[in-house]
């Protein structure tokens, strides 16, 4: 496996954690990206709508459009994966452990640490 696609894998995995932790499993993809970057993923906004799409074309999160801002909904078997309970080419297997960092994330996101 190339860097960049261990790099994709992971913001993929990344993505599905996030949503997995977030209230209705919802965050649209300006508290993604700021998810993804506090965990050491920052990328641009066409990169993380190409990840969006991948993922939707994989039935892991569903995708919509409010007011122009893209909003990501996991869908179950997103969770199943996000979780390790299942797994889809393209996107890493959680380690353990995860859960830590996910929360560190979703703590940045939620202004709870300092910064």
């Amino acid at each position: 496996m190339n860097f960049p696609q261990l790099l994709s894998e992971d913001r993929r995995l990344v993505i599905l954690r996030l949503l997995s932790a977030a209230p209705e499993y919802t965050l649209n993809a300006f508290v993604l990206r700021h998810g993804l970057e506090a965990v050491g993923h920052a990328m641009s906004t066409d990169q993380l709508a190409t990840e969006l799409a991948w993922l939707a074309e994989q039935g892991l999160l569903e995708l919509s459009a409010v007011a122009e801002v893209t909003v990501a909904r996991l869908t179950s078997r997103g969770a199943d994966v996000a979780a390790g309970r299942a797994v889809t080419p393209g996107v890493k297997r959680p380690e353990p452990g995860v859960n830590d960092m996910m929360a560190l994330g979703l703590n940045l996101i939620r202004g709870k640490m300092g910064g």
